[in-house]
């Protein structure tokens, strides 16, 4: 299991963490999702590895811009 870690920008409230939650647990091997609109963290558990590409994507769908964090 891989735990990665993103910032997302443009998050205001409970809503936006929703909206990115349900895209990215979209992904295939992706288990869990926690979001922090507050601290604009995203952190996913996956089983494998997750294509940095499909998070982002994820993310802009939701309506946001994310980052990989180091």
């Amino acid at each position: 299991m891989s735990t990665i870690e993103y910032t997302v920008t443009g998050m205001t409230c409970s809503h936006c963490e929703g909206s990115v939650r349900e895209e990215v647990s979209q992904i295939d091997g992706v288990s869990v999702v926690d979001v922090d609109a507050q601290s604009g963290r995203l952190v996913i558990d996956a089983e494998g590895p997750v294509d940095d590409a499909a998070v982002l994507a994820a993310v802009d769908e939701a309506g946001y811009s994310a980052t990989r964090s180091q």
